[in-house]
């Protein structure tokens, strides 16, 4: 299709299509939400435009319900990070210590992770913040599952050493498992 002759399909289509869809989001999602999954409807309909059916306000519904499903995906997806990055990394807390000198917790685990190689932060940060599972990173940094799992648990080594030197115990350390009585 030339350029004038694809624009004019276009819009045809979304003369037809945008407020039934505008109406069709409105009722399953906030109005903000609402524009950009009928803005990514629009912009699937620019590319695929030579996919689209001569009736295509079926077609166009379809499209929407996907745009929608991929939308409320990422914002699970924020949520989760968002509460994972609240509790890896909580507002700053003092660490108990005589005379109350202690630096925050939170500064002595973000100078323990500096003193990590960058690799390794990154790759703890991946799991941490980002909630990514070994099979994942090792996609991310392009590596294979079983190295991604051997240098993760390396890196989580150092960052426990690395929080000992400083004066503070990582995770479960000092507890022995048992219940107390």
């Amino acid at each position: 299709m030339t350029s004038p002759a694809r624009r004019a399909r276009l819009e045809d289509v979304a003369a037809e299509v945008v407020e039934p869809v505008r109406r069709f989001l409105a009722r399953r999602t906030d109005p903000a939400t609402a524009e950009d999954v009928l803005a990514e409807v629009l912009l699937v309909c620019w590319r695929r435009l030579g996919e689209v059916p001569d009736a295509p306000l079926p077609w166009a519904y379809g499209v929407a319900r996907h745009c929608l499903a991929n939308a409320e995906r990422g914002a699970r997806r924020q949520q989760r990070v968002a509460a994972r990055v609240a509790t890896v990394d909580p507002p700053a807390t003092r660490v108990a210590g005589p005379g109350d000198d202690e630096p925050p917790a939170v500064e002595v685990v973000s100078e323990a992770l500096a003193t990590l190689p960058a690799k390794d932060a990154e790759l703890l940060r991946l799991w941490a913040w980002e909630q990514l599972t070994p099979a994942e990173i090792a996609l991310v940094l392009d590596l294979t599952p079983n190295a991604a799992s051997i240098r993760l648990h390396r890196a989580r080594e150092k960052l426990r050493e690395a929080l000992r030197k400083n004066g503070l115990r990582a995770g479960h350390e000092g507890t022995t498992g048992r219940r107390k009585p």
